[in-house]
């Protein structure tokens, strides 16, 4: 269904809202999009980013306005992990069937190209321009210098937040009765290094992994760029024993890696440099409702539901927000209360599922995929599915590699770990594991649930 073109105000020059700005002008509607940043394409970005891990959710956003392939000539596929667990061999986990894979990206080096391929079809950008208010009834903001300086008043038909998990456009929202809002920000926070590329532009490290240095309470990832170098992220409790509160010296600091990372300790440049100069940040979990405000305000991306980033699904979630309203716009064209009232009635059970998923890996990565036990368990499940396809499909693969809702993917998740804690308690698991016997077992516990 065709739509009237809308004057809209984007408000969030990042992901998200540069790609929210492709679809819209692709339909038609004319775009200004609004950030309180300088344009991240005349500043050096680096020091508080995790490398992005597209994958089917974030590809098929793409795919549908057509940028996809140019998208990939920046990305990097990772078609495994690489476990570096001290005293062991580096060893390696497929992440799915042959040719699944999720790809590496740089949080700045995409946010550069989106910018370019919005401004390509139309839309304009407005950097440097604070938002201190909107009038969410009339779908009226207000920028300027300050809070207290003098304002500009700017019209517009549509509002979109994608102005991330601090969103001034929520904020606004919140004080509006009936607002549901909570933030929960866990003890761990995150610090970007580096690995530089060897001498000739070749990885250090396979490039074609996503490196992970389980630790228990912590952890040390890494995933490659195009240019060769790694960028490296640091996740480490904020207090306790070992924590970024008791590393306050460069020697402390190179103990610490001499210890707990020796095998990369040498290869991440200006280690102690990147460790005191590069933030500390946090990491939150933020739920909302509702997400849109009468057929005039809609959040999308971290403003509506920001997770950790321990799926690796942000990104592809904030994407998946954008094709589902685009479908929307499709079916109810000039309808914006009724595009609103089911995109926000539609993504939120996911946001709540993929949230939850998101907390579990971090416990999943940090200190499971270093136990023998759970590695055992991952192997029974992956000899089962390659068995029974049809009947199993482990729930990394149907997060990362399916486009079916996250929230079926908690459901199935939890209904497979019920499972698998029965077929781990079989007497000598470690030794039939790949049986008949325990594959019956699997099928019979299938039938009953």
């Amino acid at each position: 269904m065709a739509q009237t073109s809308k004057n809209i105000a984007i408000i969030g020059s990042g992901l998200v809202g540069s790609l929210l700005a492709i679809y819209l002008r692709r339909i038609g509607h004319q775009v200004t999009v609004f950030d309180r940043r300088p344009d991240i394409r005349t500043i050096k970005f680096s020091g508080r980013s995790i490398n992005l891990a597209m994958s089917n959710r974030g590809w098929r956003s793409l795919d549908e306005v057509g940028i996809g392939a140019k998208i990939k000539e920046i990305a990097i596929p990772l078609d495994k992990r690489a476990m570096h667990v001290n005293d062991k061999p580096v060893y390696f986990q497929k992440y799915g069937k042959d040719g699944e894979a999720i790809w590496s990206i740089s949080r700045g080096v995409l946010n550069k190209k989106m910018i370019d391929l919005a401004e390509g079809e139309g839309a304009v950008f407005r950097f440097n321009e604070k938002v201190w208010d909107v009038n969410l009834p009339e779908a009226k903001i207000y920028t300027g210098e300050t809070e207290k300086s003098e304002w500009q008043e700017y019209q517009y038909d549509l509002i979109f937040g994608c102005d991330g998990a601090f969103s001034r456009v929520r904020h606004k929202m919140q004080r509006r009765s009936r607002f549901n809002y909570s933030q929960n920000f866990i003890d761990v926070g995150y610090k970007e290094l580096t690995i530089p590329a060897n001498e000739d532009g070749t990885h250090k490290l396979d490039k074609n992994s996503f490196h992970i240095w389980p630790r228990g309470e912590f952890m040390l990832i890494a995933m490659p760029n195009i240019d060769g170098t790694f960028t490296c992220t640091l996740f480490l409790p904020f207090e306790g024993k070992v924590s970024f509160e008791s590393i306050k010296t460069e020697d402390q600091a190179r103990e610490f890696f001499k210890e707990y990372f020796p095998n990369v300790r040498k290869e991440i440049e200006n280690l102690t440099k990147d460790f005191f100069n590069n933030p500390t940040s946090a990491m939150v979990t933020m739920k909302c409702y509702p997400w849109t405000y009468w057929n005039k305000v809609a959040l999308v991306g971290d403003s509506a539901h920001a997770i950790v980033p321990f799926y690796g699904q942000g990104m592809n979630a904030g994407f998946e927000d954008i094709f589902v309203l685009n479908q929307l716009m499709e079916k109810h064209g000039d309808d914006w209360e009724a595009i609103f009232s089911e995109y926000q009635e539609s993504r939120k059970p996911n946001a709540d599922a993929i949230a939850e998923l998101s907390y579990r890996n971090f416990v999943e990565m940090s200190s499971k995929t270093a136990d023998p036990k759970f590695l055992l368990q991952k192997k029974i499940e992956k000899h089962f599915a390659n068995k029974h396809p049809e009947k199993w499909v482990p729930v990394y693969s149907r997060v990362t590699f399916s486009d079916r809702p996250y929230s079926e993917a908690l459901a199935i998740g939890d209904m497979q770990e019920t499972i698998m804690k029965q077929v781990m308690q079989m007497s000598n698991i470690e030794e039939k594991w790949d049986s008949k016997e325990v594959e019956d077992k699997i099928l019979a516990l299938l039938k009953d649930s």
